[in-house]
């Protein structure tokens, strides 16, 4: 391969690795359009959705550890919430990516386009009211918020997203946690989250361990720095970045089926 090629995938891994450390994304939301289309725009061999797919998960797993890292002190994380939602997402998502195995590219494309769309319309939904809720006081519904985390980690698994970029607007508009809260905690439910989907794709053989392996050094390099920007930005543009995030890469995904 040549050179340029492995820094295109590194460059690819270290800019959404920032901004998924900043966000509070596994990082995919932004990696998975730019693994599959920015390799064959620079003329070199494209990869398909589901070796994207592959990487994504193996990446995820890493750049998460980097994001809980930087967020373990101040209060931010709910164990409550990350033990509910991680349990749930951890079974869901091992069923997606293994099961994944048998869907075609296609399928596996569309699947992220429902993803994506769907969160790109619940961050658009007003939320109002809770930034200055005590971070010890917060309550939130379990059977709703394992449910959610069960049927999201299934899709999630299927793309290998690990589907922070969906749980953030679970936790914001249904679950009714305050911003910083949930970037915090949502990086460690996708953490586990990506452990089961991570085990479901390499056991079905659908990683590329040599770019995995590019995307895992950017993430642990670009995640923590994200995770510290995003500690000193107002809520509201973190929002406002992750809603145009999602909203961007969902339309190119259906414009390309159409």
């Amino acid at each position: 391969m040549d050179i340029m090629f492995w820094v295109t995938i590194f460059l690819i891994g270290f800019a959404g690795s920032f901004v998924s450390g900043m966000v509070g994304i596994g990082g995919s939301i932004v990696k998975y359009p730019m693994l599959l289309y920015i390799p064959p725009l620079l003329g070199f061999t494209a990869f398909t959705a589901h070796e994207v797919a592959g990487i994504s998960a193996v990446q995820v797993f890493f750049a998460t550890i980097g994001g809980v890292w930087a967020y373990r002190k101040g209060g931010y994380l709910n164990k409550q919430l990350i033990l509910y939602m991680g349990v749930s997402i951890l079974i869901g998502s091992f069923i997606g990516g293994y099961g994944s195995k048998l869907m075609s590219d296609d399928a596996v494309n569309l699947v992220y386009g429902l993803l994506a769309t769907i969160a790109a319309v619940m961050m658009f939904i007003p939320k109002k009211g809770l930034e200055d809720q005590n971070l010890q006081e917060v309550n939130f519904n379990k059977t709703i918020a394992a449910s959610l985390a069960f049927i999201t980690g299934i899709g999630a698994g299927i793309v290998g997203a690990a589907g922070a970029f969906i749980l953030v607007p679970i936790m914001l508009v249904v679950l009714k946690i305050p911003t910083r809260m949930t970037i915090a905690s949502s990086l460690a439910i996708t953490f586990i989250s990506s452990i089961g989907s991570t085990i479901g794709k390499v056991t079905t053989g659908q990683v590329e361990y040599v770019p995995a392996a590019i995307m895992i050094v950017a993430s642990l390099l670009a995640s923590p720095l994200g995770a510290n920007a995003g500690k000193k930005i107002n809520t509201k543009i973190l929002q406002t970045i992750l809603a145009l995030l999602i909203l961007g890469s969902a339309v190119k995904i259906w414009v390309d089926f159409f």
